[in-house]
């Protein structure tokens, strides 16, 4: 599971555990019925802006962790871009420093013909 998943589900989870406890929190509350009545509808009355928190604040840390994985991303196409560069020029180096190591030697393998 990504990261931002467990993020969205530990944040729903949290919604419903919130939710479960506030109901039964009230249904033993001693209170009369009319008043638990009254604070439950208050209660399902907050809970569509509570949700709406919850969504935006998800949304921010799913817009920070993608940000954060684009950069990590472009640093890592950087580096193997670099050492792409670097391999290239390391073996045009070895080339042209010893071109006799590409001819074959009376002693070479069949092996050796396909380097």
């Amino acid at each position: 599971m990504s990261k931002s998943n467990r993020v969205g589900a530990f944040f729903g989870g949290m919604l419903v555990g919130s939710a479960f406890g506030t109901i039964i929190g009230l249904l033993v509350a001693p209170r009369s019925g009319r008043e638990t009545r009254q604070l439950l509808k208050k209660s399902a009355q907050a809970l569509p802006e509570l949700a709406e928190d919850l969504s935006t604040s998800v949304q921010l840390q799913a817009d920070r962790l993608s940000e954060s994985a684009q950069r990590n991303w472009e640093d890592t196409l950087t580096r193997l871009k670099e050492a792409i560069s670097a391999g290239i020029e390391a073996s045009q180096q070895e080339a042209s420093a010893s071109p006799q190591n590409h001819e074959l030697s009376p002693n070479s393998s069949p092996s050796d013909r396909h380097l």
